[in-house]
């Protein structure tokens, strides 16, 4: 399911980036009293009533400016306003309503998308001083009273927010359909292998890297059952990633792997593996999502019987953070393996989706502690007394120990290691979480 996403804007200095670490409860934006320093869009998870939605902090907007950086900062602010579901807009009380202010309130306006005028710096308690009530001429509805500094008034302002979020029934889509985020660095083929799968030129095919510069999605029904393949802009390197709209693709691309059931990581089997290549599928890994690593191009390399064989010793290593994705030596040129491809899709997928029922997860349990003996510290000997799995996407395990700092990292991914042995968990991640008497949880 797609979370909403909510922008936080206004002119410069007015305390959105204190406002942004406020809601997300850590210092993720830099805050400092110099205007311009958000320059760049930083987007965070957020939880609010039970609903979680993106937040995105940007840059001041100087609706009238010379200056290249607050005219870039503008651009990036309206490219946010243009894909949010709900726009704060956060103004200044000590300031009052300024020109800037109405230019952007009217700018927001003509978005027609819902916004919730956010009055910061009203850091008294009580009710609102006299000038609280002169940025109801901004025409935006009732503002709310917030102090970004001390937390005071950001439940009203979540609660004005939530009211604007779409209904989850319009974002539900059919279970049985499987969505698949297409991920990896510009130019690896991605867009190439969703053409191919859907018989059809449907996204920009160029060896331009960056051409695609949002997220598609395609409709394909097969053999092998409903998908939908999410095409991406290519994940740089953050200090190659200097022109507006490519940054807004990396959120985009995040918000891919997001959505999606499982993600196919292109790799060009021309260039080999690259840093990358780590840093992208790191990001389907964290999110707990099924993965299958595409070698793409595999045409174009001279091989011969010992190639591939070598080729995926290589990546195996490369990727050793995530043993568990399958590989695959396909073309989506010419289409070689493509078929095998949405087999390996619905198999991780499932695999992704898995519950093990608890009776059979502690038989395994207690035959792999009577094997290997849980580790001990000074005397006092790690006891796990049974374990169970509250969830799926990704298969997820809760251990009941006596004391979860014994629980060492190595234990454990013994255990994930037999775990896997026995039922496959194949293409997907596992997350364990500890719990001692007492309810402390730790992962």
């Amino acid at each position: 399911m797609a979370k909403p996403v909510v922008a936080v804007v206004g002119r410069p200095n007015v305390g959105k980036s204190t406002l942004f670490n406020k809601l997300i409860g850590q210092r993720l934006s830099i805050v400092e009293d110099t205007p311009g320093v958000t320059r760049d869009r930083i987007f965070a998870e957020c939880e609010w009533r039970g609903r979680k939605f993106m937040l995105a902090d940007t840059g001041g907007i100087e609706p009238k400016t010379d200056d290249v950086i607050l005219a870039q900062m503008r651009d990036q602010a309206q490219l946010a306003i243009e894909q949010a579901d709900v726009i704060v807009l956060v103004t200044d009380l000590r300031s009052g309503v300024t020109a800037n202010d109405q230019s952007v309130a009217t700018m927001l306006q003509k978005s027609g998308k819902p916004v919730v005028l956010c009055v910061n710096k009203c850091d008294t308690p009580g009710a609102p001083p006299a000038e609280f009530y002169e940025f109801y001429n901004l025409g935006l509805g009732d503002p709310v009273a917030v102090s970004s500094v001390h937390g005071m008034g950001t439940g009203d302002l979540l609660d004005a927010v939530f009211e604007f979020m779409p209904p989850v029934e319009e974002e539900e889509e059919e279970s049985d359909v499987i969505k698949v985020a297409v991920i990896g660095k510009p130019n690896a083929g991605k867009s190439s292998l969703v053409n191919c799968v859907a018989g059809e030129e449907r996204s920009i095919v160029s060896n331009i890297a960056g051409t695609t510069r949002d997220a598609i999605d395609t409709h394909i029904h097969n053999k092998h059952g409903d998908f939908i393949f999410i095409d991406t802009a290519g994940l740089r390197r953050k200090s190659k990633v200097d022109d507006n709209i490519e940054k807004y693709s990396v959120l985009r691309a995040q918000m891919a792997v997001e959505r999606a059931d499982v993600c196919v990581i292109m790799i060009d089997a021309t260039e080999g593996f690259t840093e990358q290549d780590s840093k992208v599928a790191g990001i389907a890994h964290e999110k707990g999502k099924a993965c299958i690593i595409a070698v793409n191009k595999w045409d174009a390399v001279e091989k011969d019987d010992k190639t591939m064989d070598q080729m995926r010793k290589k990546l195996a290593v490369d990727f050793s953070f995530m043993s568990y994705a399958p590989f695959i030596f396909i073309s989506a040129k010419t289409g070689q393996r493509v078929d095998r491809l949405f087999e390996l899709i619905k198999f991780v997928s499932e695999q992704n989706s898995m519950r093990i029922k608890t009776g059979m997860l502690n038989d395994v349990l207690a035959q792999a502690t009577a094997r290997v003996q849980p580790p001990t510290d000074k005397g006092k000997r790690l006891r796990i007394y049974y374990v169970t799995q509250p969830s799926t996407n990704p298969p997820t395990f809760v251990f009941f120990v006596n004391r979860a700092e014994l629980f060492h990292f190595s234990y454990q991914r013994y255990l994930e290691n037999q775990f896997r042995d026995t039922f496959g968990l194949e293409g997907t991640p596992v997350r364990f979480i500890v719990r001692e008497k007492g309810d402390r949880t730790t992962q």
